[in-house]
C-alpha cells in the first residue's frame, strides 16, 4: 500500500511540475517585450548564433582569428579570393572558404556573407521588418527573387518565432551602419572565370 502511495505521489509531483514549466514556457513566449527587450533578445540570438563567424571580418593574431568589431556584421570584406582547383569543387566533393569565412564555394557557385548592418547603400536599411521575415522562413533575399545560398542557414532561422526574428532585427537597426558592397553571387558556370589565371 505505501508502495503504491508513493509512487502516485511521485507520478502527481512530477506532472504538477511539468505543467508548471510549461504554463512558465508559456507565459514568457507570450510576453509582450519593451523595445529595449526586443533589442537584448536579438543581440542575444545573433550573438550566440554564429552571425559573427561567417558576417563579420576577422583579425589574426598569434592565437587564431578574432572578430573584427570595427566591421562588426558588415560581411564579406572584399578582395581577391585565393587560388583554387575547381576540380575539387562540386557535388560530393570539397566546398571551399577563405579566411573570413565570408565567402564559400560548392556546387551552388560562389557566395558571400552579406552586410548586415544598417547601411542604406549596401547593408538592410532599406529592408523592412516584413521583407527581412520573408527572406529567413523562404530563403528569399530580401523577398525578391534570388535564393539565400549556403551556408546560410535560413531553414534554422525560418523556424524561430516571430518574435525572435522581429527581435533580431531590431537589434540589427541599431549597430553601427558600415558601408560595404558585396559582391553579388557567381553561378557554378561561371566560377571558372572568378578563378581563372590564379
Amino acid at each position: 500500500m505505501h508502495k503504491f502511495l508513493f509512487i502516485g505521489l511521485t507520478i502527481s509531483m512530477f506532472v504538477a511540475l511539468l505543467l508548471i514549466q510549461v504554463s512558465c514556457t508559456q507565459e514568457v513566449e507570450n510576453k509582450t517585450l519593451s523595445q529595449e527587450e526586443m533589442i537584448a533578445l536579438g543581440k542575444y540570438i545573433v550573438s550566440t548564433g554564429g552571425c559573427d563567424d561567417c558576417h563579420t571580418p576577422k583579425i589574426f593574431t598569434e592565437n587564431g582569428p578574432v572578430f573584427d568589431t570595427t566591421r562588426h556584421l558588415s560581411g564579406f570584406p572584399g578582395g581577391e579570393l585565393p587560388s583554387l582547383d575547381m576540380d575539387m569543387i562540386g557535388h560530393n566533393k570539397w566546398i571551399a572558404t577563405e579566411k573570413h569565412l565570408g565567402a564559400w564555394v560548392g556546387p551552388w557557385g560562389i557566395s558571400y556573407a552579406a552586410n548586415l548592418t544598417p547601411d542604406t547603400a549596401t547593408g538592410l536599411g532599406i529592408v523592412t521588418e516584413e521583407m527581412f521575415i520573408k527572406s529567413l522562413r523562404e530563403g528569399i533575399l530580401k523577398g525578391m527573387m534570388r535564393p539565400l545560398l549556403p551556408p546560410m542557414p535560413w531553414q534554422v532561422y525560418g523556424m524561430k518565432t516571430d518574435q525572435d526574428l522581429k527581435a533580431i532585427y531590431a537589434y540589427l537597426r541599431t549597430i553601427k551602419p558600415i558601408y560595404n558592397e558585396v559582391p553579388q553571387p557567381v553561378p557554378p558556370d561561371k566560377m571558372g572565370e572568378v578563378f581563372a589565371g590564379k
